[in-house]
C-alpha cells in the first residue's frame, strides 16, 4: 500500500473543498483506494491531504497528474496558495 502525502496552502476551505470534490470520480479511476482530509489545529488556511493506492506506481501516475493537469491550472485549482508538497510514501520494512 503506498500514500500520496499532500500538503499546501489555501486561501478558503469551503472553495478548496468543492474543487477537491469535483475531482471523486478521477481520483476513482487513478486508483485511490482511501482518502483523508486534515487540517492543522491552529492553521485554517492549510490542508494535508492522504491518498491511498495499491501500489506506488499508481500514487506516483496520480501525482503526475496532479501536478500537470490540476495544479497547474488555477481554475481547477480555486483556494490553492502557493505550490503543493507531494510526496510518495510506501509502508517501511520493519
Amino acid at each position: 500500500m503506498a500514500t500520496l502525502r499532500i500538503e499546501h496552502s489555501i486561501t478558503d476551505f469551503d472553495t478548496w473543498n468543492d474543487a477537491f470534490g469535483r475531482f471523486a470520480e478521477r481520483r476513482k479511476d487513478g486508483g485511490v483506494l482511501a482518502e483523508k482530509i486534515m487540517q492543522p489545529i491552529d492553521d485554517p488556511h492549510y490542508v494535508f491531504i492522504d491518498l491511498e493506492f495499491a501500489t506506488v506506481e499508481a500514487a506516483q501516475r496520480f501525482q503526475q497528474f496532479l501536478e500537470t493537469q490540476v495544479w497547474s491550472d488555477p481554475a481547477k485549482s480555486p483556494a490553492l496558495e502557493g505550490s503543493p508538497r507531494a510526496r510518495v510514501a510506501d509502508i517501511a520494512p520493519v
